[in-house]
């Protein structure tokens, strides 16, 4: 199999998956790569997410390492046999970042999302996510702000399609009242809002300003729930591009900021009404 030049964010994972199981296990790349019979190099590439590796090669690395759960081997077979999904069609046209999030959304089997100015882009209409790219600083090029807009567009297909994984969505006051792109566009965007949220398997709970102070207030988080546990990824938005983070310490962290601003949240009902009543004042 060819190397990589550019890893994906999940091919990345993947190989530091193995990383971890071969360290945790205490044995040598020089052990898995006499096992597999290839040399130590093609090792440390898998490890880097630069070399793929067969599904059947994957479990022979997992038995070596005596890896006896079972989900997260499987889990891991799968992450190694997946294909190129439609954000490759992007690849060369838009940052990776961007690409690596589609990736993330696609697989997740559940995604907790929490946002304080911005509405989650899965949730964006097109007027509210084109007031969004406009605002950046510098501009983006004309080709590249179109092509922005389309991919957003697209990956929102993940909440729409069979088998949609569940989202639930925490939203801040301050994201409702924020009116991007004037007037009627912010009552179009919270009019989305609500139609998206009687799906059933979405729920949107809000945060009111009256809530007060809650840990990770600054930040947009979104928790992507992997097949077992052990494979969950944060994403967080910053200024030069998404980052990913996996390590436990971290996502127990994200965790536990999400579950309190849930606990802080309206329940979904009350959340509706508390979005038609925004609704009703603009």
């Amino acid at each position: 199999m060819a190397q990589r030049t550019s890893p994906t964010e999940r091919q990345r994972r993947l190989g530091s998956e193995l990383h971890k199981m071969r360290l945790a296990a205490e044995v040598s790349a020089e052990a898995i790569a006499s096992l597999l019979g290839v040399d130590r190099s093609k090792i440390s590439n898998i490890e880097r997410g630069l070399r793929p590796i067969s599904p059947e090669r994957l479990r022979s690395w997992a038995c070596h390492c005596a890896c006896a759960d079972e989900a997260y081997v499987d889990a891991l077979a799968v992450m190694a046999q997946s294909g190129r999904g439609w954000w490759e069609r992007y690849r060369g046209s838009l940052p990776g970042g961007l690409l690596d999030i589609a990736e993330m959304e696609a697989y997740a089997v559940r995604l907790r999302a929490a946002h304080i100015v911005h509405i989650p882009g899965l949730l964006q209409t097109v007027d509210h996510a084109r007031a969004i790219f406009g605002a950046a600083v510098p501009p983006l090029p004309e080709r590249e702000f179109e092509l922005r807009m389309v991919h957003r567009m697209e990956r929102q297909q993940v909440l729409t399609r069979d088998h949609a994984p569940e989202y639930f969505g925490i939203v801040h006051e301050a994201a409702l009242r924020m009116q991007f792109g004037g007037r009627s566009v912010a009552r179009a965007q919270l009019e989305h809002l609500l139609h998206m949220s009687e799906l059933s398997h979405v729920s949107l709970r809000v945060v009111p300003v009256s809530g007060g102070a809650f840990p990770g207030a600054g930040q947009t988080v979104v928790y992507a729930e992997g097949p077992v546990p052990q494979l969950d990824t944060v994403q967080m938005d910053s200024t030069h591009g998404p980052e990913f983070l996996h390590g436990e310490a971290q996502l127990s962290k994200y965790r536990m900021q999400l579950e309190w601003m849930e606990r802080m949240s309206l329940d979904p009902g009350d959340s509706r009404n508390f979005v038609q009543d925004i609704l009703r004042q603009l």
